[in-house]
């Protein structure tokens, strides 16, 4: 198989556990080596093992709590220490609460800002001051279709994905003289990932008051092409924007919905 991205340096955070530990054996799987960042330390000897396992890659993790800017700013030094460049940095690591606006703690509400948000800022912030001086460089946030239309007693999450779109742009137009490309991705529900199957499925049918079958049911509903979003989905469309094949793309927010959304 082609390897699209064979010898570049890539960091994922929230890279421990489903769709971020699937974009880090993707990302091997394509040639990188890869950094995994994560609160989760045992998740991410887990994932370091499935990489080198798999794929025989180079692949390193570091503790890193993405709301705390040293983690950050340690996390990108020891990348760039451990395998000289940073090519691709992935910004996943992500949380979820969803309440009714007027019932909302607002500790909870700027938890959600402050790792969607504040976390993905820091990451391409430490991200630019490596790529910029290289003149190249990829940042892609995993964002989400609650990013380009508001989400129902989901407002926190849906405000942090609005600005991470607003971000993203706004880091592309800064970086492109540098050669630099940022880029969104907005998922569809992953209806399978941990974070439905652990807590979303719980939190929308005690707010919806409803089983968590028809939850399910509902948001497969929704989807033109009657079916979740995968890891799969999202990795390929992460992969190509990561890829040359990209090299004029810079600023967007890709859609990988099935047609649930498309703006």
């Amino acid at each position: 198989m082609e390897q699209k991205l064979e010898g570049k340096v890539a960091i994922v955070t929230g890279g421990a556990q489903g769709l971020g530990e699937a974009i880090c054996l993707r990302l091997a799987q394509e040639g990188c080596s890869v950094m995994v960042a994560d609160i989760d330390q045992t998740g991410i000897e887990k994932t370091i093992d499935k990489i080198v396992k798999e794929n025989n890659n180079r692949a390193l993790g570091k503790f890193t709590n993405v709301k705390i800017e040293k983690d950050v700013a340690d996390l990108v030094d020891e990348t760039v220490k451990q395998f000289g460049k940073l090519d691709i940095m992935v910004s996943n690591a992500g949380v979820l609460f969803a309440e009714p606006v007027e019932e909302f703690p607002a500790e909870k509400w700027m938890k959600v800002m402050e790792v969607n948000l504040y976390g993905y800022f820091l990451c391409a912030k430490h991200a630019a001051r490596v790529m910029k001086p290289q003149r190249s460089g990829v940042i892609i946030q995993i964002n989400s279709k609650s990013g380009k239309k508001g989400s129902y007693k989901n407002s926190a999450y849906a405000a942090s994905k609005f600005g991470g779109i607003g971000l993203t742009q706004s880091i592309a137009l800064e970086l492109a003289e540098f050669g630099v490309r940022a880029n969104a991705i907005c998922p569809g529900n992953l209806l399978d990932s941990p974070l439905w199957v652990n807590s979303l499925y719980k939190q929308y049918a005690k707010t919806r008051g409803i089983s968590e079958e028809e939850v399910r049911q509902y948001y497969i509903d929704q989807v033109p092409m009657k079916r979740g979003c995968t890891y799969t989905d999202v990795c390929n469309a992460l992969v190509f924007l990561a890829s040359e094949q990209a090299s004029y793309m810079t600023g967007q927010a890709i859609n990988v919905t099935g047609g649930q959304e498309m703006h």
